[in-house]
């Protein structure tokens, strides 16, 4: 299982176990992260599973597509380490991968 550690607005951390293949939103709605809400229910059609990727994390998990930048457009607060977590699929080599969830969502 690869390691997720989901940080909260006011700081509360969880750490999940997550499978391969699975998305970072996924995860947070399985696991009860706050903050989370994936209103769409991860078809890159809102903004409401917004988080700020961990500076360490950002090249291992890349830029956006275009359709996630388009969404991010409707995010509060986005930052250049924006992502939606329904679009970043959880790999091997994300074992750690920590996010920030930001105070609101879209």
């Amino acid at each position: 299982m690869i390691k997720l550690t989901f940080i909260t607005a006011d700081d509360v951390t969880f750490e999940v176990e997550a499978e391969e293949g699975s998305t970072v939103m996924e995860n947070a709605v399985r696991n009860g992260v706050p903050g989370i809400e994936a209103e769409c229910g991860g078809s890159c059609a809102c903004a409401t599973c917004h988080v700020y990727v961990d500076d360490n994390w950002t090249d291992a998990v890349g830029q956006p597509e275009p359709m996630e930048e388009d969404m991010l457009d409707f995010a509060y607060e986005v930052q250049p380490n924006s992502r939606l977590s329904c679009q970043i699929r959880v790999r091997e080599d994300l074992d750690g991968l920590t996010v920030r969830v930001p105070e609101r969502q879209a």
